[in-house]
């Protein structure tokens, strides 16, 4: 019998518990998904189809999460868009021609999804397949901010000084990349759409580096671009912007038809702030799963209460797994939400 709780709840129906799926929920912290990364690199396992559906269902398989989330990388796009990407051992993304000039910008190819990420759509057919009767796939995409930092700083940053450089100095060539990288990421989403997502989340996970001003102008109508475009595709919508409490009625204005929230929030608070005719997901401390079981059930019982059993919420952490976290505790954490949560 397909469990459809987490699209019901994503359309704010009454669900006769809280779906619960977890960012990152694919990923190191598995014994499984380890076995297979000791025998690939990490952008193999996401360019072969058959690796990256294999790694998808196994938190679906383990944990009994109410949806699965494509395994794949937000970056993926920008080798189609001429950025050279590569990941460096330990240290993540790095890009060796990152975009700081107009002429940069100008080089930047607005790709067609499908012939650029292909393995992408791939993945995702393989996986409707697998999951048919079982639970929704998510796809996913980077926000135009977050990707524009990665491609501006040439990888991971602390403190966005080329990012907000070009912002101040040059408005006219941010204005230009974010064009373009926002209409490669309504392309990319439709992509995964059409492939066979049955819904689609935008993590915008640095943009809680800038002022709720400089959001407002430089930032907002790009992601308001991508999410007007996907509102007659069919499929839910979730916009996560990671520690973006300080704006999270600006980041409500952009779009979407679920608000993710992270930890640094209580959930009451935010949704009232954002209005309760949007569902919000979220928003455990990841950190939290290296508690005793004790903790967590207690955790999960507090943001339960916090959402009054109102349609609408999606119960997930406040951003990614840690890769150091307990298996026994995540399934501790899927079995508490399920339990207490109970209608």
């Amino acid at each position: 019998m397909f469990n459809d709780r987490f699209l019901k709840a994503c359309r704010r129906e009454e669900v006769d518990y809280t779906p619960v799926w977890l960012m990152r929920q694919a990923g190191r912290y598995m014994p499984e998904y380890m076995e297979i990364r000791n025998k690939s690199d990490f952008l193999t396992m996401c360019k072969t189809p058959e690796i990256a559906c294999e790694v998808t269902l196994q938190p679906v398989n383990r944990l009994g999460v109410d949806a699965a989330i494509l395994f794949a990388d937000i970056l993926l796009p920008l080798d189609g868009m001429g950025i050279n990407l590569a990941f460096a051992k330990n240290e993540g993304p790095v890009i060796s021609n990152p975009v700081r000039t107009a002429k940069d910008v100008e080089n930047i190819r607005v790709i067609d999804a499908e012939e650029a990420t292909p393995y992408v759509m791939e993945a995702i057919k393989l996986l409707r397949k697998e999951l048919e009767g079982r639970v929704p796939l998510i796809g996913f995409s980077g926000a135009p901010f977050t990707i524009a930092s990665y491609i501006i700083e040439g990888g991971g940053s602390k403190e966005y000084k080329n990012c907000k450089t070009m912002m101040f100095r040059a408005p006219e060539v941010w204005h230009s990349l974010m064009e373009k990288i926002s209409e490669v990421l309504l392309r990319y989403l439709k992509a995964q759409i059409k492939a066979g997502a049955q819904a689609v989340q935008m993590f915008d996970s640095w943009v809680g580096a800038l002022a709720p001003v400089d959001y407002a102008t430089y930032v907002l109508p790009y992601s308001k671009y991508v999410l007007d475009g996907l509102k007659d595709e069919g499929v839910p919508v979730i916009h996560f912007a990671n520690n973006a409490s300080s704006m999270l009625e600006l980041v409500a204005e952009a779009g979407g038809d679920v608000i993710g929230l992270d930890w640094r929030i209580n959930l009451d608070v935010a949704w009232k702030r954002i209005g309760y005719d949007r569902a919000v997901q979220g928003n455990l401390d990841p950190f939290t799963l290296f508690g005793t079981p004790k903790v967590i059930e207690e955790k999960v019982k507090r943001i339960l209460a916090m959402a009054e059993n109102r349609p609408g919420h999606i119960f997930n952490l406040g951003h990614g797994i840690n890769k150091e976290t307990p298996v026994e505790n995540v399934i501790a954490l899927v079995e508490a939400v399920h339990k207490y949560s109970r209608r």
